[in-house]
């Protein structure tokens, strides 16, 4: 079965600096290599969907400049349906200024660009693709409102909805109850719940929180330990692949994008947090955001 998943969400181009440290506050260093990805998290995540075998549909916002026009191309190398990217003659697109130190840790900024005009009258035309979805899969680098669009269009016909709440935003309740999936991190579950998650306790009490809002399955990502399930009343603690990263920029991006493919595929959701784990395990020993993600060859066998 070729699992159908709509992606919605940016497009970047990304500029990365390798250096052996991260700046502090109002300090210069002296970086080392340079280079220029495409990124953005929902580009990521369609990238990562696709290369994993997913018949993929992107809808997104790039600006009239030579970075959009390059993404929209590469998507379409790859394989993923570019009809409702849309063009913004106004704003640039988007961009991210990326440091990777020698401990695989980063720091991003984001320079939103067309993204931040990503809006629920461009979405109109894809009503009929929102509704025929497999899995819908979304973050939070395009408005809050196109987000809540998506997910009234999606949870009437019955689609489920993942969302990787990233960047970290308030979010309604009523946004929250039509959720198939939440997927935080340990900083975004702290945010969305109050409660500082710091191990896996502390991801159980926010798990339980979130839960209660009316999300159905809520996976906590633990970074190197894991991700944290709890569904129907019981958590589930899936290890991370036991691997010397390189760079985690991407590492969510990829797990999201196989969390929905596997989800698609109709597997159980131990089995597909241990196929997202599999896959940003292997991205996170790669440079860069798109490139770092596996192919579906790659996998083995689930």
């Amino acid at each position: 079965m070729c699992a159908k998943i709509l992606v919605v969400g940016s497009n970047n181009t990304d500029m990365v600096i390798k250096a052996d440290r991260l700046p502090k506050a109002g300090e210069t260093i002296l970086g080392g290599t340079f280079f220029m990805n495409p990124g953005g998290k929902g580009a990521n995540q369609a990238v990562a969907a696709a290369r994993l075998g997913g018949q993929v549909t992107f809808i997104s916002k790039i600006g009239n400049d030579v970075f959009g026009k390059q993404a929209v191309q590469l998507f379409k190398d790859g394989g993923i349906d570019t009809s409702f990217i849309f063009s913004d003659p106004d704003n640039p697109s988007g961009v991210a200024l990326i440091t990777v130190d020698n401990a695989a840790e980063n720091c991003i900024v984001v320079a939103s660009g067309a993204n931040a005009t990503l809006l629920p009258k461009d979405l109109q035309e894809a009503k009929t693709e929102i509704e025929n979805a497999g899995v819908v899969l979304m973050q939070l680098e395009i408005p809050l409102e196109t987000v809540e669009y998506v997910t009234a269009i999606a949870s009437s016909c019955n689609v489920p909805i993942i969302l990787n709440p990233a960047p970290i935003c308030a979010l309604s309740d009523k946004l929250l109850k039509n959720l198939y999936i939440i997927t935080p991190n340990s900083v975004e579950a702290s945010m969305l719940t109050g409660i500082k998650v710091i191990d896996q306790e502390s991801a159980k009490l926010a798990a339980i929180a979130i839960h209660k809002k009316g999300v159905k399955i809520v996976i906590i990502t633990l970074g190197a330990e894991g991700a944290l399930i709890f569904n129907n009343g019981e958590f589930i603690m899936v290890a991370a692949e036991k691997v010397k990263p390189v760079d985690t920029t991407a590492a969510g991006d990829v797990f999201n994008g196989a969390l929905a493919i596997a989800v698609a595929e109709g597997k159980g959701i131990e089995t597909a947090v241990r196929f997202a784990c599999k896959a940003a395990g292997i991205a996170v020993t790669r440079l860069g955001a798109q490139s770092s993600a596996p192919y579906k060859r790659e996998m083995g066998i689930f």
